[in-house]
């Protein structure tokens, strides 16, 4: 069987894609800010702990770039066909380092995992054992995913950049069929973005609960907007001007990201001590416009790394 050769003059480049991101905000901002929380809250449901989720996903990672390097793609049955996963070896200044933790930090977090059998060293083997923690296979995320690329692609295809809309269907068996390149990049997207909001709020925690009320006013604008189509500087003036739409109570915060509602008491005073979150007479939250100019330069290498992201996956399906 000849093997088809890709059509260069058929693929897209990422920065259509971005420009569609931000130019038709309203229309996808919502559904991508609810799939990043929706992971984040998931990751933390293994270990109550996001750090820890996220030193066995870099070393995940370290895996798939080794898979990458050595031109080898694994699906996603095959990936997940075994509870153990082999990894690269890795020092404690490493993990430190990667995820924005103090060195001792990280050094009990991976005692902890190692405690517990997550991670497990055989002579010269450094193994994952996924069957040792609460481990969630990203089906989840593949799903979410796929429906938010098929919705992109639909706008892609109204501006005559893609050719046609790629079905949820279709783009669940790209992911699939190319599962540790894929999400070698989807990390690329993650990673990052945790860093980044950790720097800024200090721990993840903070982070989800934030964004949580993030996610709420996102909904809730593009409800108000209904059909009217706004770009993403229109969208965030919306989002924020609205004294009058409704916030979050803290129960509701706890019960969608599963952090002690203690804990997420404790982290909505000091939101709110710093402005990023006021709080009315119902005692619901919302976000302030110094919180604006938090999330607002901060989303910009997000969508600059989904952008790189969709393309390589939309390219993945049509070339």
């Amino acid at each position: 069987m000849i093997k088809k050769i890709p059509d260069i003059s058929k693929q897209i480049n990422n920065e259509e894609i971005l420009n569609v991101l931000i130019n038709q905000y309203s229309e996808i901002g919502p559904l991508w800010t609810g799939h990043q929380m929706e992971w984040t809250n998931t990751i933390y449901q293994s270990f109550k702990d996001h750090d820890k989720f996220l030193i066995v996903i870099y070393l995940t990672k370290k895996t798939l770039d080794f898979y990458s390097r050595n031109f080898t793609r694994v699906s996603y049955d095959e990936f997940f066909l075994k509870d153990t996963l082999e990894i690269e070896k890795f020092n404690v200044s490493e993990i430190a380092e990667q995820i924005n933790i103090p060195k001792e930090s990280a050094r009990r977090k991976i005692l902890e995992l190692e405690t517990k059998g997550v991670i497990v060293r055989k002579k010269k083997k450094i193994i994952i054992d996924r069957s040792a923690f609460q481990f969630f296979k990203p089906i989840k995320s593949i799903q979410r995913m796929s429906r938010f690329l098929s919705k992109l692609s639909n706008m892609l295809s109204k501006n005559k950049i893609l050719s046609q809309k790629l079905t949820t269907d279709r783009l669940e068996k790209v992911i699939k069929d190319n599962f540790s390149y894929v999400w070698k990049l989807y990390y690329e997207i993650q990673i990052p973005m945790m860093i980044s909001y950790k720097k800024i709020f200090g721990d993840i925690e903070t982070f989800a609960i934030i964004g949580t009320c993030v996610v709420n006013q996102h909904y809730l604008s593009s409800k108000k907007l209904s059909k009217n189509k706004t770009n993403r500087l229109e969208f965030i003036k919306i989002l924020y001007s609205d004294v009058n739409m409704q916030g979050l109570n803290a129960m509701s915060i706890s019960d969608i990201t599963d952090i002690p509602r203690a804990t997420v008491v404790r982290k909505l005073k000091g939101l709110v001590d710093k402005n990023f979150l006021s709080i009315d007479e119902k005692k619901h939250y919302r976000l302030t416009g110094n919180s604006l100019t938090i999330f607002a330069p901060l989303q910009n290498p997000v969508l600059k790394r989904l952008s790189v992201f969709s393309t390589q996956i939309f390219n993945l399906a049509i070339l």
